[in-house]
Order: structure tokens, then sequence, then C-alpha cells
């Protein structure tokens, strides 16, 4: 195992404990304050990338008890995988050189609902989100669970993202990035990996 994964293991070992943490209301608070964030003032070392979702309830600096330089965390409605987003993801890989990359989907996200509601008219609001949520009720038009719809659709962006990205899929080859599915299941708190 390379070293790039062993941290990057590590890293997730500590970001599965701040969400135990988080669900047993003993958050550290820690390096939350304008004393640290001075010490990062002028460069960044985050050590993972999390791509969640834009929901006000799934906050992964929160859920993950983090604090401020810890993560770097792209946020879209439905984590949705457009070019501007894939991007963010492959700087905060290149120029960052985080070893770890959580996709972090969640229940009762309010894009699947919408999407499974408006199935598969794709023609007025909100295009460009369709486009990336429909390929999975293309394959699987029984979707009946909204929350079982956003599992799947975080196994999707994973397919999106090494088929797009040549700096995701090389990081994960040379063992320089480990890429990790997540869901954060509303009732209970907890960050369930995919």
């Amino acid at each position: 195992m390379s070293d790039k994964i062993q941290q990057a293991k590590c890293e997730l070992k500590k970001l599965l404990d701040g969400n135990k943490r988080f669900v047993e209301g003993t958050n550290t608070k820690e390096n939350m304050t304008y004393e640290t964030f001075k010490k990062y003032a002028y460069h960044q070392e985050p050590y993972a990338c999390v791509l969640s979702c834009s929901d006000s309830r799934v906050v992964p600096e929160i859920i993950f008890d983090c604090g401020i330089g810890e993560l770097f965390v792209v946020r879209v409605a439905g984590i949705t995988a457009g070019d501007n987003i894939i991007e963010s993801i492959e700087y905060a890989i290149k120029k960052l050189e985080v070893p770890l990359l959580i996709l972090l989907g969640h229940d009762d996200c309010g894009v699947m609902k919408f999407a499974k509601e408006h199935y598969p008219d794709n023609t007025g609001d909100f295009k460009s989100i369709l486009d990336c949520v429909y390929p999975i009720l293309d394959k699987k038009e029984d979707i009946n669970c909204h929350n079982y719809f956003a599992v799947e659709h975080t196994k999707w962006v994973e397919t999106v993202l090494l088929r797009k990205s040549k700096i995701i899929k090389d990081a994960i080859n040379n063992k320089n990035l480990f890429l990790v599915k997540c869901h954060f299941d509303h009732s209970t708190g907890l960050i369930n990996l995919v």
C-alpha cells in the first residue's frame, strides 16, 4: 500500500470518528476560531476533498467534526458532476495534493425528489442538474425510494468522474488518491460507506 493511500485511510478513519462525535454530541469544536484561520490565511493544506450536496442540512465540516483548513469542500445540488465541479476536484488533487476524495450523498435529497417527479422531462428548470441525475433513472426507472436513488447516484458520480477526468483516474491508478463513496443518514446522523 502506498504512503498516500495509507495516509488517506488514516484521514478517513479520523473523519468517521468525527462523525461519531457529531452523533454523540461531543464535537471538539477545535480549529473553528480566528486564531486557526490566521494559521491558514495565506495557504491551505486540506487532507481531503469532499464533494457534497448544497443541502443546508449536510455540512461536511460539522458532520465530520472538522475545522478550518481540514477539508476542501465542493458543494453542488445533488452532488452533480458538471465540468466546473470536476475541475474543482481536480484542483484539490493536482494542486493541493489531497490523498482522499469523498463523494457524500444523503437522505431526503431534494434533487432526487425533483428528478423522480419530473422524469423523463428535461426541458424546463434545472436542466444541467437533471442531465447529471437522469442516467440513473434511465437504467433503473423503477426506483421508488429517494434515498436508494441518492445512493445509486453517488455510485454513478464515481463512474462519471473516472470517465471524464484523467487527473482523478491517474491519481487513483498511481495510488495517490483514495476515493470513498458515503451516504449521510438523516435518521441516525451517521455517515455510512457505500
